[in-house]
């Protein structure tokens, strides 16, 4: 009896972890979309990725940040919501994400930082509970989009996504993050039925 039901749980995970992304795949395909088709929005959310120590934006963070800008300046977007990890004194991804914005010709004005963004399910949470997002487009990479797109659902607001692949990434890189994303749509589904505030809230911050 043990076993069988060792061996029942075992079938369920393994539904879960192979079912669930394919699903979330699937219902979230039809809202990604090229930047030309996508409907002006007031708001563009980036998500936060990788920095070095000098600043310097790792390459898919440097394309989200430019596929923002390009949707901004193509009048897509009125405002870009730059979401970070900046947990470390010297490790702070929205700060150097509207610095390169800037240096681009995006006015600081219309840059929003959001220095609480350690997870995609934070940036989500925070996009609606403190900077009153109810729509946007979503940028990010491909394989991670489904999975933004779903949580910002979940947590209100109306979302479409587009794709930030604007070069052939490393393959271990995109082999890791492909993978990655499985567990990580499954940690999204808790996350999204617990609905715990994030580490770090605040008061709200309207974007105006």
């Amino acid at each position: 009896m043990l076993i069988s039901a060792g061996a029942g749980m075992l079938l369920l995970l393994g539904g879960l972890l192979l079912g669930w992304p394919r699903w979330v795949e699937s219902r979230y395909e039809c809202a990604i979309l090229p930047p030309e088709e996508a409907l002006s929005e007031r708001v563009a959310i980036v998500f936060g990725a990788r920095i070095y120590a000098s600043g310097r934006l790792s390459a898919m963070l440097r394309d989200r940040v430019d596929t923002a800008i390009d949707l901004y300046k193509a009048g897509k977007v009125e405002k870009l919501l730059m979401s970070g990890d900046n947990r470390f004194a010297d490790y702070d991804e929205p700060g150097a994400m509207m610095a390169y914005a800037i240096a681009q010709g995006v006015p600081a004005d219309d840059i929003q930082p959001d220095y609480g963004g350690r997870r995609t399910y934070d940036t989500c949470y925070r996009a609606k509970a403190i900077f009153q997002v109810d729509s946007a487009i979503v940028v990010t990479q491909r394989f991670h989009l489904p999975r933004a797109l779903f949580l910002c659902d979940q947590l209100g607001i109306d979302v479409v996504g587009v794709a930030a692949d604007r070069r052939t990434y490393d393959p271990r890189s995109i082999a890791y993050s492909e993978t990655r994303e499985i567990p990580a749509l499954v940690a999204a589904l808790i996350d999204v039925i617990r609905r715990a505030p994030p580490p770090v809230l605040g008061e709200p911050i309207p974007i105006e």
